[in-house]
């Protein structure tokens, strides 16, 4: 088990160093350019049968304790420490994180996107897997921070060498926001640290804040805070993510939703809820109040972009839903009750999960147009997708309900446990405030679903024998084979929720008990 997680977190940089070296005589099959493409799909691949078969060597009757730890003493002045464990909040974090770079490195084999060498980019795409998944298993603060950061430069270059129009301006806008709320989070971290005199999160969470004052705990949560927020997105700090995602290829735009933005989350719930609980009451109703203005600010901009005659693009408008859900998840985590904070990271993955397969749809839908223009696609009918690729058009209704909280799927479960976490909020936070928040943000799922039935009557109805294209292909069979997981995985955890709960709700009520649990 130890030896598993290290493997997840160091071999997608072996591969990433591989694949950058000529490809062996007899590895090469019919040019270097699709042996490198193998290669990436055949490390991402081994990445998802390592974090399967931690997921199921893992002691699921004890999900509060870390596990797979390995615990190397790196820097002893700082008493910083090459500290990696798992429990039941990284856990689904990991798995999915690993299918989801083996999904987009499958579908980059078949199609991959316009740009320079292909080694480069698979290059990048491991060294940002090894990024992320590290992220989710460290448990130090200074690692932390360096995992937090080692994902900027291979996305800012995905998007800006591989990326559409204006990928230039959107790639210096993600890495000039991100570094920023970075810098200010690294001095929260040190604050942390020097004052605790650890950087060691499992220690710091078990103190539960006792050794920090309460003017501690409200810098570093300001501090912290903002450069999660960043990331995560919250409005009004959300600019950067609608340029990011119509500029990145379709694999970059699955993996910044389904992955990158969970990072900033992941940093509220691992660190700042259990090390600064007395900050985080604090800082509480604002962080809730921010959330349910992105529910709202989100799906209106999504109904904007989807008027007949604003020209809205696919991807901005699923960009500006990411900023929606996402606020459900920040509610979730405002409320800090174990019923919000469960249904936050259930939102977590059930968007990476949706969000992710609606970002592979609309990227084949504008292979196939040319465009992801929502009035060229609809054309004076519509796109009607149900009659030119009934298979097609089948998954993008499928992906929308999926994405606007369909009881049964998965998108149900996370936004309902976070309204209901802040319908009765923790002991010392403003109830009346609170419930202001959860009449908001069950409007807000009104407004969601308004804007993607929009969508799927303009893109998915309409007369077949009209419009921009006569004749559309349906779903390939490597668009299958990338798409399927997720679907399957998005109505098995709407089916059954205590699939993830299970794992979850145990570390969440130690991890808000602290040391007192």
């Amino acid at each position: 088990m130890q030896f598993l997680l290290a493997f997840l977190v160091a071999a997608p940089l072996l591969g990433a160093v591989a694949a950058l070296l000529p490809a062996p005589p007899g590895l090469k099959g019919r040019s270097a350019e699709q042996a490198v493409l193998r290669h990436g799909v055949t490390v991402t691949g081994v990445i998802l049968a390592a974090a399967i078969a931690l997921a199921l060597g893992f002691d699921h009757d004890a999900p509060a304790r870390f596990q797979a730890t390995t615990d190397i003493s790196w820097i002893p002045a700082l008493d910083v420490r090459i500290h990696l464990g798992v429990d039941g909040i990284s856990l689904p974090l990991l798995l999915m994180t690993a299918l989801l770079f083996f999904l987009c490195a499958l579908y980059s084999y078949f199609k991959i996107p316009a740009g320079p060498s292909p080694k480069a980019f698979v290059a990048l795409l491991l060294v940002l897997e090894s990024g992320t998944l590290a992220t989710f298993a460290v448990l130090d603060l200074l690692l932390f921070f360096l995992a937090f950061e080692m994902v900027l430069i291979p996305m800012y270059f995905l998007i800006a060498r591989w990326g559409g129009a204006q990928r230039q301006a959107a790639a210096w806008k993600f890495i000039l926001y991100t570094l920023l709320g970075s810098v200010v989070m690294l001095l929260g971290l040190l604050l942390i640290g020097v004052t605790a005199d650890t950087f060691d999160m499992v220690a710091l969470a078990s103190d539960n804040g006792r050794e920090l004052s309460r003017t501690t705990q409200l810098l570093a949560v300001l501090a912290i805070g903002l450069g999660l927020a960043v990331k995560t997105p919250m409005w009004p700090l959300h600019t950067w993510l609608p340029d990011a995602h119509t500029a990145a290829p379709t694999v970059g735009s699955v993996l910044l939703a389904g992955v990158l933005l969970k990072m900033g989350t992941y940093g509220f719930v691992r660190i700042l809820l259990p090390v600064t609980p007395e900050g985080m009451a604090a800082f509480a109703p604002y962080l809730g109040a921010f959330a349910v203005v992105g529910i709202v600010y989100g799906s209106l901009a999504c109904l904007a972009l989807a008027r007949k005659g604003n020209k809205g693009d696919l991807k901005r408008l699923i960009a500006y839903s990411s900023v929606g859900h996402m606020g459900f998840v920040l509610l979730g985590i405002a409320s800090m009750t174990p019923t919000g904070v469960n249904g936050a990271l259930f939102a977590n993955i059930a968007h990476g999960l949706i969000t992710g397969l609606l970002f592979f749809l609309v990227g084949a839908l504008k292979d196939r147009y040319g465009t992801a223009d929502l009035d060229t696609l609809a054309g004076a009918t519509g796109a009607a997708l149900y009659g030119r690729a009934p298979r097609f058009g089948a998954l993008l209704a499928f992906a929308a309900v999926a994405s606007l909280g369909l009881p049964g799927l998965a998108g149900f479960w996370g936004e309902m446990l976070a309204l209901f976490g802040a319908f009765d909020p923790a002991q010392g936070l403003p109830r009346p405030a609170f419930l202001t928040y959860t009449a908001v943000g069950a409007f807000g799922t009104l407004l969601t679903a308004a804007y993607l039935l929009v969508v799927v009557r303009r893109v998915c109805m309409g007369d077949p024998k009209t419009g921009p294209e006569l004749t559309v292909a349906d779903v390939q069979h490597y668009e299958f084979a990338a798409w399927t997981p997720l679907v399957a995985l998005t109505v098995l955890a709407g089916l059954w929720p205590a699939l993830l709960l299970g794992l979850t709700d145990p570390a969440v009520q130690q991890l808000l008990a602290g040391g007192n649990s």
